[in-house]
């Protein structure tokens, strides 16, 4: 049974920083590019980064782009997601997801096989 498991999110201020951590079971999880996503109240999912399955590709969402890290550390099945200089905007469930050979088109969430149940990130000013 393939299980993705969210934690690091919390209440933060404004400006601060949060480590996202995913933990993946059940799976090869060096076969999976690992997707993250969002969603704040009364919002679609939106696309956040992914990271190909050895962490030598990144690619990000414009919401995100330049203040977050996405990694990963095959040998403990986790995919990290570092985000900066948070903002009130950055209030959301944010989920993790996997997918084999996804490439370029990551940002979609139909080409991921399996999910996480989220974990809440409350951005206060």
């Amino acid at each position: 049974q393939v299980q993705l498991v969210e934690s690091g999110g919390g209440s933060v201020q404004a400006g601060g920083s949060l480590r996202l951590s995913c933990a993946a079971s059940g799976l090869t999880f060096n076969y999976y590019w690992m997707g993250l996503f969002r969603q704040a109240p009364g919002k679609e999912r939106g696309f956040v980064a992914h990271i190909n399955w050895s962490g030598g590709s990144t690619y990000y969402g414009d919401s995100v782009k330049g203040r977050s890290t996405i990694s990963r550390d095959n040998a403990k099945n986790t995919v990290y997601l570092q985000i900066n200089s948070l903002t009130p905007e950055d209030t959301a469930g944010y989920y993790c997801a996997a997918g084999r050979g996804i490439g370029r088109s990551g940002f979609r969430e139909e080409y991921y096989d399996y999910w996480g149940q989220g974990t809440q990130v409350t951005v206060s000013s």
